[in-house]
C-alpha cells in the first residue's frame, strides 16, 4: 500500500498515505484497500496510521480482518491514532481535515501521550478535554506540560530506514580446500556480522556469501531466510547446505584483495589503540547506536554498547 511505514509499538504502526489518492482514489477507497490488504492468513491485529490500526480485545490469531483491528484516518499521527480508538473492531473512523479541530477538541485529555502525573495536574486544573487545553496559550502549555500536551501537533509518518548491508570477511593464510574448514569459516563470518553495531535491533532476512578461488573464479550464493533471524546457526545452516549442493571446485581464498588487506590493517590499528586507551585510563569504551531514534521516550532512542573494533 505504502513504502512509508513507522512501527510505533507492538500492535500499532503508522502508514503514510500521502499520494495514495492517485492510486486508490478518495479516502474511503484507500481505507477499503487497506482493509482488504489486512485480510489474509493469520489476520494479525495491527495498527496503521495516518491510517492507524488499534488492536481490539479479540485474540490476534483469529483469522481475517473482522473484529481484529481498528483503523483511523486523519491528518497527522495523533489525529489518526485518536480516530482509531473511536472505531469499532473491524471498522474505520475517518477524520476529514475540516473536522479535525472539532473532533480533537471533544476528546478527553486521557488520549494525550503524557505521563500519569501530568494527567493528574491537568485534572486538578479542571482541564478535562483537549478543547479546554486548546484555549490556553500554547507557550504556557508547552512550558508547563511539554510539547506532547498540545494535542494539536501534526507529526508526519517517518518510515523506518532500510538498514545498510553489513560486510564481514576473513583472510586465509593459505588457500583452503577442506569442506569443514569452509563451513567453519562461514560460521565465523556470520558471527562477526551479527556482532556488528549496525545489526543491533535488526534480524537478518538475506545473506550473501562470496569466495574467491585460486584460479581467479568466484563462488557466490545468496540465501533469503523464510523467517528473519539473529541466531547464527539458523543463518549458517542454509549457507552450508548450499555450499554442499553447489560445491566449490577449487581452493578458496576468502576476500584476499587489496581492500580487504587495508581493512584488516585498520582493524589491527584500532584494536591496538583501544587496548592502549583502556590500559592507560582503566576505563571502558562505548559506542552510541540508534535503537528507536523516533521514540517519544528519550531513553529508548539510543543505546551504549561496548566498542570492539
Amino acid at each position: 500500500m505504502s513504502p512509508v511505514i513507522e512501527p510505533e509499538e507492538l500492535g500499532r504502526a503508522f502508514v503514510g498515505v500521502d499520494g495514495l489518492e492517485k492510486l486508490y482514489g478518495p479516502v474511503q477507497h484507500q481505507v477499503e484497500a487497506i482493509k482488504r490488504a489486512l485480510i489474509g492468513p493469520g489476520g494479525r491485529a495491527a495498527e496503521r496510521g495516518s491510517a492507524t490500526f488499534r488492536p481490539s480485545a479479540v485474540p490476534p490469531f483469529r483469522p481475517g480482518w473482522e473484529g481484529v483491528a481498528r483503523l483511523g484516518w486523519g491528518n497527522g499521527k495523533f489525529a489518526a491514532w485518536v480516530a482509531a480508538t473511536k472505531a469499532k473492531p473491524g471498522e474505520a473512523t475517518i477524520v476529514a481535515d475540516a473536522e479535525r479541530t472539532d473532533f480533537l477538541a471533544a476528546q478527553p485529555i486521557a488520549v494525550l501521550p503524557i505521563d500519569a502525573s501530568t494527567h493528574r495536574r491537568l485534572r486538578q486544573l479542571d482541564i478535562t478535554r483537549l478543547g479546554d487545553l486548546a484555549r490556553l496559550p500554547q507557550v504556557a502549555v508547552v512550558s508547563q506540560f511539554g510539547r506532547e500536551a498540545r494535542g494539536t501537533t501534526i507529526d508526519p509518518v517517518i518510515g523506518r530506514a532500510t538498514p545498510e548491508p553489513i560486510v564481514a570477511d576473513i583472510d586465509f593464510p593459505t588457500a583452503a580446500t577442506d569442506r569443514t574448514t569452509l563451513h567453519n569459516a562461514l560460521g565465523l563470518l556470520v558471527e562477526r556480522a551479527l556482532r556488528h553495531p549496525k545489526r543491533t535491533g535488526w534480524r537478518v532476512l538475506q545473506v550473501r556469501a562470496r569466495a574467491r578461488q585460486e584460479n581467479g573464479a568466484s563462488w557466490i550464493t545468496c540465501i533469503t531466510l523464510k523467517d528473519p533471524s539473529a541466531e547464527p546457526d539458523r543463518i549458517t545452516a542454509p549457507l552450508a547446505t548450499r555450499m554442499d549442493q553447489v560445491p566449490i571446485t577449487g581452493a578458496v581464498e576468502f576476500a584476499r584483495d587489496a581492500a580487504s588487506s587495508a581493512r584488516a590493517g585498520r582493524q589491527q590499528a584500532l584494536r591496538r589503540a583501544v587496548r592502549e586507551i583502556k590500559a592507560k585510563f582503566n576505563a571502558s569504551l562505548y559506542h552510541v547506536i540508534a535503537v528507536h531514534p523516533h521514540s517519544r521516550i528519550p531513553e529508548r532512542r539510543y543505546a551504549l554498547i561496548d566498542y570492539e573494533p
